[in-house]
This record gives structure tokens, sequence and C-alpha cells, in this order.
């Protein structure tokens, strides 16, 4: 199936998906999203690679998308997409103008979608070094910049990335929940967007659910019943599909900031 994405892939890139073989696991070991792995047959030897160890998907040119927009037909960077850019236009707000940092940005995705629409200045935010390597070596020059590590803990000159931007769009798309970025790393990304800025992100339904334990439920009920981020859209969808084959629900929020996240209201330890 494809997508917007896939479609505007370059002659290069699509030549490496398609020279990449891949296996995953016969269906029915009911692999939980995070534990889902498969083998890649890199440097002539198979590999097995977990799809959350992202420094060593990033690694291997293609894989990421072979795995997921090939084989799991993933849309969540087009349904970001979308939503992001109706809300833009029924506010009237000009695309050109946003300054978007990209939360958890793996090597470009989301802004290469979005980058088709008017957007134009990106600075990439990741724990992984491979994965800004990757977005240069993937998607040469769609990032002005690419901050790698903890954004909480940042050393000087890695500060410095980020406060040369006065960012008004953030977007985080299917990043959060799984410990990859914990609740206080959205929260530090979030105080970085000025008042009135786009927030878009995905989240899988079980974490705004009651059940949840991420904290990501918590978190976001309070950001919406106490004025923290306005809402301005928020809708479920199918994110991709398992390695068993079954549709994984996520839901994209789009809201406007309002105020800062408390740092009560996330833990900093």
């Amino acid at each position: 199936m494809l997508n917007t994405l896939t479609e505007n892939w370059s002659g290069r890139m699509k030549e490496t998906v398609a020279s990449l073989d891949i296996a995953l696991p016969p269906k029915g070991d009911n692999l939980d999203q995070d534990e889902e792995w498969a083998v890649v047959w890199v440097d002539d030897g198979w590999r097995r690679i977990r799809l959350h160890d992202y420094g060593d998907v990033f690694s291997v040119p293609g894989l990421y998308e072979k795995w997921t927009y090939g084989v799991f037909r993933c849309r969540s960077p087009q349904k970001v997409h979308d939503v992001l850019l109706r809300c833009l236009r029924e506010s009237g707000a000009d695309p050109g103008e946003l300054v978007v940092l990209d939360l958890g940005a793996g090597n470009g995705c989301i802004a290469e979608v979005l980058s088709g629409s008017g957007i134009e200045k990106f600075v990439g935010v990741d724990i992984f070094k491979e994965a800004a390597e990757a977005a240069e070596r993937d998607r040469p020059g769609l990032y002005d910049d690419y901050f790698v590590g903890d954004i909480t803990r940042p050393a000087a000159d890695q500060r410095s990335v980020l406060d040369r931007y006065t960012f008004n769009c953030m977007t985080c798309v299917a990043a959060l929940g799984f410990g990859d970025i914990p609740p206080e790393v959205y929260a530090e990304a979030y105080n970085r967007i000025e008042p009135g800025g786009w927030i878009a992100f995905t989240i899988k339904n079980d974490f705004v659910s009651a059940s949840d334990k991420s904290g990501f439920s918590t978190l976001i009920h309070r950001m919406l019943s106490q004025d923290v981020m306005r809402l301005e859209a928020r809708e479920p969808y199918t994110h991709r599909v398992s390695t068993d084959g079954d549709e994984l629900i996520y839901e994209a929020f789009v809201g406007r900031k309002q105020r800062d996240i408390p740092g009560a209201w996330v833990s900093y330890d």
C-alpha cells in the first residue's frame, strides 16, 4: 500500500528498500509491540534486529522504511500531515511560517512528508546518533539542525543547537509510551514551543486509557483539562499492522500550546 511518503521516495531510496531481504517470525508468537523483531540479510549473513532497537535499525540503509512502511504499512506520518494541515488551513495559518521541533525524529519520515506542504524549517531531536546519521544519509539537508541526546540534560554545546531557534510547532510521531520518550522528555520539548504554537503527536490508544502506566494518559488529561493545550483535533486511526497482522490503533492529536507543562507534573528522576 503506497502513501505520500513512499510515492515521493527518491530513486536511490526505492532501490535501497527493494534490495533488502527481510524475514519476520511466524505469526502466532503474540509479540508485544516493543518485542517485534526480524532477520535481515546484511553483509552476506542474516542478522536478528528488534524493531525498537532503533540504533541498529537505522544503521542499515532502507531497513526502517522497508519494515515499517513496506511490511507493516505504517501510515502515521501521513495521518499527522493530513490532520495538522487541515487544522492549519482552518485557522488560516501559513505552513511556511512554522519552525518545527521534531521530537523522536528518527531518519526524517514525518519531516519529509510535511516538507511537501510548504513547511521548510525542521530541527530534529533523537537519543540515537544513528538516527541523525541516517537522516543526513537518506534525506540530506532536510533538517536545519539535529540534536542528539537527552534534552533534559544537554551539554552546553548541545543546548545551543536548540537555543538558536524559536519554535512554534512540535511533532512527535509514534514515539511515546514505550519508554523511548518518557513524559519528562516530552514536557521539556513541549516547553520549548512558543505559546500559541502547534502541537502534533500520535500515541497508541493503550497509553491514553485509564489503565495506562506510562504516565502519558494522566499527562495528556491534565494538559487538556487545565488549559495547557487547547485541543484542535483528536482522531483514532490504524498506525500499522503488527507481526501477526493485527491493526495497531493509535490516536492523532493536534493542539495549540497555551502554557508550559508544570515541572511538578513530570518526574526528572
